[in-house]
Protein backbone atom coordinates (compact mmCIF):
# COMPACT_ATOMS: atom_id res chain seq x y z
CA UNK A 1 0.00 0.00 0.00
CA UNK A 2 0.72 3.44 -0.61
CA UNK A 3 0.87 5.21 2.76
CA UNK A 4 1.45 8.17 4.30
CA UNK A 5 2.67 9.19 7.90
CA UNK A 6 0.96 12.24 9.65
CA UNK A 7 3.76 12.38 12.99
CA UNK A 8 7.04 11.26 13.41
CA UNK A 9 7.12 10.55 16.83
CA UNK A 10 8.12 7.58 18.48
CA UNK A 11 5.44 5.22 17.48
CA UNK A 12 5.38 6.69 14.17
CA UNK A 13 8.74 5.90 13.60
CA UNK A 14 9.15 2.48 14.11
CA UNK A 15 5.47 1.45 12.99
CA UNK A 16 7.05 3.55 9.70
CA UNK A 17 9.79 1.16 9.53
CA UNK A 18 7.87 -1.89 10.20
CA UNK A 19 5.94 -0.81 6.95
CA UNK A 20 8.74 -0.56 5.02
CA UNK A 21 10.15 -3.49 6.14
CA UNK A 22 6.84 -5.06 4.67
CA UNK A 23 6.85 -3.67 1.73
CA UNK A 24 4.93 -0.89 1.62
CA UNK A 25 5.30 2.62 0.13
CA UNK A 26 5.79 5.43 2.48
CA UNK A 27 5.20 7.81 0.49
CA UNK A 28 5.42 11.19 2.57
CA UNK A 29 6.09 12.37 6.48
CA UNK A 30 4.29 14.91 7.78
CA UNK A 31 5.35 16.36 10.99
CA UNK A 32 5.07 19.89 12.30
CA UNK A 33 9.28 20.83 12.77
CA UNK A 34 11.37 20.23 10.12
CA UNK A 35 13.93 18.49 12.34
CA UNK A 36 11.59 15.25 13.06
CA UNK A 37 9.83 15.16 9.72
CA UNK A 38 13.13 15.04 7.88
CA UNK A 39 14.86 12.32 10.51
CA UNK A 40 12.05 10.25 9.84
CA UNK A 41 11.73 10.93 6.00
CA UNK A 42 15.13 10.57 6.21
CA UNK A 43 15.01 6.63 7.39
CA UNK A 44 12.30 5.76 5.41
CA UNK A 45 13.72 7.18 1.89
CA UNK A 46 11.30 9.40 1.22
CA UNK A 47 10.11 13.03 0.86
CA UNK A 48 8.47 15.05 3.94
CA UNK A 49 6.19 18.59 4.65
CA UNK A 50 5.64 20.63 7.96
CA UNK A 51 2.18 22.44 6.07
CA UNK A 52 -0.56 20.51 5.99
CA UNK A 53 -1.97 21.95 2.44
CA UNK A 54 1.24 19.89 1.09
CA UNK A 55 0.42 16.55 1.77
CA UNK A 56 0.16 14.12 -1.02
CA UNK A 57 -2.84 12.96 -2.21
CA UNK A 58 -3.79 9.41 -3.88
CA UNK A 59 -2.35 7.42 -1.22
CA UNK A 60 -4.52 4.43 0.12
CA UNK A 61 -4.01 4.92 3.62
CA UNK A 62 -3.17 7.89 6.10
CA UNK A 63 -1.71 6.84 9.43
CA UNK A 64 -2.03 9.48 12.27
CA UNK A 65 0.33 9.29 14.87
CA UNK A 66 0.38 11.94 16.67
CA UNK A 67 -0.55 13.51 20.11
CA UNK A 68 -3.76 13.14 21.31
CA UNK A 69 -4.07 17.04 22.38
CA UNK A 70 -3.90 17.82 18.25
CA UNK A 71 -5.41 14.73 16.88
CA UNK A 72 -9.19 16.24 16.33
CA UNK A 73 -7.08 19.32 14.59
CA UNK A 74 -5.11 17.60 12.44
CA UNK A 75 -7.91 15.34 10.97
CA UNK A 76 -10.43 17.97 10.60
CA UNK A 77 -7.70 19.90 8.44
CA UNK A 78 -5.77 16.66 6.26
CA UNK A 79 -8.49 14.21 6.63
CA UNK A 80 -11.08 16.32 3.70
CA UNK A 81 -8.32 16.33 1.64
CA UNK A 82 -7.70 13.01 0.68
CA UNK A 83 -10.64 11.56 -0.99
CA UNK A 84 -11.63 8.00 -0.14
CA UNK A 85 -8.07 6.78 1.06
CA UNK A 86 -8.24 5.23 4.79
CA UNK A 87 -7.74 7.33 7.57
CA UNK A 88 -6.36 5.63 10.56
CA UNK A 89 -5.36 6.89 14.19
CA UNK A 90 -3.12 4.75 16.33
CA UNK A 91 -4.20 6.49 19.96
CA UNK A 92 -5.86 4.29 22.06
CA UNK A 93 -7.59 6.82 24.06
CA UNK A 94 -8.52 8.73 21.52
CA UNK A 95 -11.93 7.42 19.75
CA UNK A 96 -12.37 6.40 16.31
CA UNK A 97 -15.24 9.20 15.72
CA UNK A 98 -12.77 11.66 15.76
CA UNK A 99 -12.61 11.06 11.68
CA UNK A 100 -16.60 11.64 11.59
CA UNK A 101 -17.53 14.03 9.15
CA UNK A 102 -14.17 14.39 7.69
CA UNK A 103 -12.94 11.31 5.99
CA UNK A 104 -14.84 8.94 3.51
CA UNK A 105 -13.09 5.92 5.32
CA UNK A 106 -11.81 5.68 8.87
CA UNK A 107 -10.80 3.30 11.76
CA UNK A 108 -8.76 2.95 14.24
CA UNK A 109 -4.80 0.95 14.25
CA UNK A 110 -3.34 0.46 18.08
CA UNK A 111 -0.19 -1.25 18.56
CA UNK A 112 -0.17 -2.10 22.66
CA UNK A 113 2.95 -1.34 22.85
CA UNK A 114 6.03 1.19 24.01
CA UNK A 115 7.85 2.62 21.80
CA UNK A 116 11.20 4.73 21.37
CA UNK A 117 12.71 5.55 17.95
CA UNK A 118 16.05 4.61 18.33
CA UNK A 119 15.08 1.29 20.07
CA UNK A 120 13.97 -1.70 17.83
CA UNK A 121 11.04 -3.74 18.04
CA UNK A 122 9.35 -6.65 16.44
CA UNK A 123 6.48 -5.48 15.59
CA UNK A 124 5.46 -9.66 14.79
CA UNK A 125 4.63 -9.56 18.29
CA UNK A 126 2.77 -6.87 19.30
CA UNK A 127 -1.13 -7.19 19.45
CA UNK A 128 -2.78 -4.23 17.32
CA UNK A 129 -6.25 -3.48 17.90
CA UNK A 130 -8.60 -2.76 15.10
CA UNK A 131 -11.74 -0.44 14.42
CA UNK A 132 -13.35 1.06 11.28
CA UNK A 133 -16.04 3.01 9.79
CA UNK A 134 -17.74 -0.10 7.82
CA UNK A 135 -16.47 -3.29 6.72
CA UNK A 136 -14.91 -2.35 3.49
CA UNK A 137 -12.32 -0.22 5.40
CA UNK A 138 -12.07 -2.93 8.29
CA UNK A 139 -10.67 -5.26 5.66
CA UNK A 140 -8.35 -2.69 4.20
CA UNK A 141 -6.53 -2.01 8.02
CA UNK A 142 -6.81 -5.52 8.52
CA UNK A 143 -4.85 -6.72 6.01
CA UNK A 144 -2.36 -3.45 6.87
CA UNK A 145 -2.10 -5.38 10.20
CA UNK A 146 -1.55 -8.77 9.13
CA UNK A 147 1.34 -7.57 7.12
CA UNK A 148 2.99 -6.07 10.16
CA UNK A 149 1.70 -7.99 13.21
CA UNK A 150 1.50 -11.91 14.15
CA UNK A 151 -1.62 -10.54 16.42
CA UNK A 152 -4.52 -8.60 15.30
CA UNK A 153 -8.08 -8.01 16.84
CA UNK A 154 -11.04 -5.98 17.01
CA UNK A 155 -12.28 -3.46 19.75
CA UNK A 156 -13.87 -1.06 19.67
CA UNK A 157 -13.73 2.27 21.13
CA UNK A 158 -14.99 2.04 24.31
CA UNK A 159 -13.33 -1.17 25.32
CA UNK A 160 -10.19 0.27 23.66
CA UNK A 161 -10.42 3.42 26.57
CA UNK A 162 -9.89 0.34 29.13
CA UNK A 163 -7.15 -1.66 27.14
CA UNK A 164 -5.15 2.09 27.10
CA UNK A 165 -6.03 2.33 30.70
CA UNK A 166 -4.68 -1.29 31.38
CA UNK A 167 -1.18 -0.45 29.37
CA UNK A 168 -1.25 2.79 31.62
CA UNK A 169 -1.07 0.41 35.10
CA UNK A 170 0.99 -1.94 33.40
CA UNK A 171 3.65 0.56 31.66
CA UNK A 172 4.06 3.38 32.42
CA UNK A 173 2.94 3.14 36.56
CA UNK A 174 5.42 0.18 36.81
CA UNK A 175 7.77 2.25 34.92
CA UNK A 176 7.98 4.95 37.43
CA UNK A 177 7.93 2.78 40.65
CA UNK A 178 11.18 1.48 38.52
CA UNK A 179 12.20 5.33 38.31
CA UNK A 180 11.33 5.73 42.60
CA UNK A 181 13.58 2.44 43.30
CA UNK A 182 16.63 4.16 41.04
CA UNK A 183 16.15 7.10 43.42
CA UNK A 184 16.06 5.56 46.63
CA UNK A 185 19.59 3.42 45.29
CA UNK A 186 21.47 6.40 44.03
CA UNK A 187 20.78 7.79 48.28
CA UNK A 188 23.15 4.79 48.89
CA UNK A 189 25.30 5.19 46.06
CA UNK A 190 23.92 1.86 44.23
CA UNK A 191 23.43 1.35 40.60
CA UNK A 192 19.76 0.33 39.70
CA UNK A 193 21.35 -2.83 37.29
CA UNK A 194 21.21 -4.64 40.71
CA UNK A 195 17.23 -4.62 39.81
CA UNK A 196 17.53 -6.33 36.83
CA UNK A 197 17.77 -9.72 38.05
CA UNK A 198 14.11 -9.31 40.15
CA UNK A 199 12.47 -7.14 37.28
CA UNK A 200 13.31 -10.07 35.48
CA UNK A 201 12.06 -12.68 37.03
CA UNK A 202 8.90 -10.70 38.40
CA UNK A 203 8.05 -10.51 34.54
CA UNK A 204 8.82 -13.79 33.89
CA UNK A 205 6.60 -15.16 37.07
CA UNK A 206 3.29 -13.23 35.32
CA UNK A 207 3.97 -15.21 32.05
CA UNK A 208 2.96 -17.95 34.10
CA UNK A 209 0.99 -17.27 37.22
CA UNK A 210 -1.88 -14.83 37.27
CA UNK A 211 -0.53 -11.35 38.72
CA UNK A 212 -2.34 -11.85 41.98
CA UNK A 213 -0.95 -15.02 42.13
CA UNK A 214 2.72 -13.89 41.71
CA UNK A 215 2.18 -11.48 44.17
CA UNK A 216 5.16 -11.55 47.23
CA UNK A 217 6.15 -8.78 49.78
CA UNK A 218 4.65 -7.25 52.79
CA UNK A 219 2.15 -5.95 51.74
CA UNK A 220 0.49 -9.30 50.76
CA UNK A 221 -0.02 -10.21 54.74
CA UNK A 222 0.07 -6.28 55.83
CA UNK A 223 3.17 -6.68 57.97
CA UNK A 224 2.51 -3.30 59.60
CA UNK A 225 6.32 -3.67 61.42
CA UNK A 226 8.33 -3.79 58.26
CA UNK A 227 5.66 -1.19 56.17
CA UNK A 228 5.85 1.32 59.09
CA UNK A 229 9.43 1.26 59.22
CA UNK A 230 9.16 1.49 55.48
CA UNK A 231 6.74 4.81 55.45
CA UNK A 232 9.06 5.67 58.42
CA UNK A 233 12.13 6.31 56.11
CA UNK A 234 10.01 8.09 53.63
CA UNK A 235 8.67 10.91 55.90
CA UNK A 236 10.68 13.76 54.24
CA UNK A 237 9.19 12.08 51.01
CA UNK A 238 5.06 12.79 50.73
CA UNK A 239 5.09 12.02 47.57
CA UNK A 240 6.55 8.32 47.36
CA UNK A 241 5.25 8.06 51.04
CA UNK A 242 1.93 8.63 49.40
CA UNK A 243 2.51 5.89 46.64
CA UNK A 244 3.69 3.44 49.00
CA UNK A 245 1.17 3.60 51.64
CA UNK A 246 -1.69 3.59 48.82
CA UNK A 247 0.47 0.61 47.29
CA UNK A 248 0.71 -1.49 49.94
CA UNK A 249 -3.01 -0.93 51.40
CA UNK A 250 -4.12 -2.48 47.26
CA UNK A 251 -1.95 -5.01 47.22
CA UNK A 252 -3.57 -6.32 50.60
CA UNK A 253 -6.98 -5.44 49.73
CA UNK A 254 -6.38 -7.93 46.44
CA UNK A 255 -4.51 -10.43 48.68
CA UNK A 256 -7.72 -10.80 51.00
CA UNK A 257 -9.90 -10.70 48.24
CA UNK A 258 -8.43 -13.68 46.27
CA UNK A 259 -8.16 -16.17 49.81
CA UNK A 260 -11.62 -14.94 50.38
CA UNK A 261 -12.48 -16.40 46.68
CA UNK A 262 -10.60 -19.44 47.88
CA UNK A 263 -12.45 -20.21 50.80
CA UNK A 264 -15.65 -20.06 49.00
CA UNK A 265 -14.65 -22.35 46.83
Amino acid sequence: MRIVCIGAGNLATRLGWALKEAGHEVAQVFSRTVESASALAGKLDCPFTVRPDEILSGADVYLFSVKDSVLEELAARIAPNVGGALCLHTAGSMPMDVFRGHAARYGVFYPMQTFSKNTAVDFREIPVFLEASDAAAYGLAEELARSVSGNVRAMNSADRRYLHLAAVFACNFVNHCYALSEDILRRIDVPFDVMWPLIDETVRKVHQLPPREAQTGPAVRYDRNVIGRQLDMLEGEPDMREIYDAMSRSIHRLAQEKDKRKEER
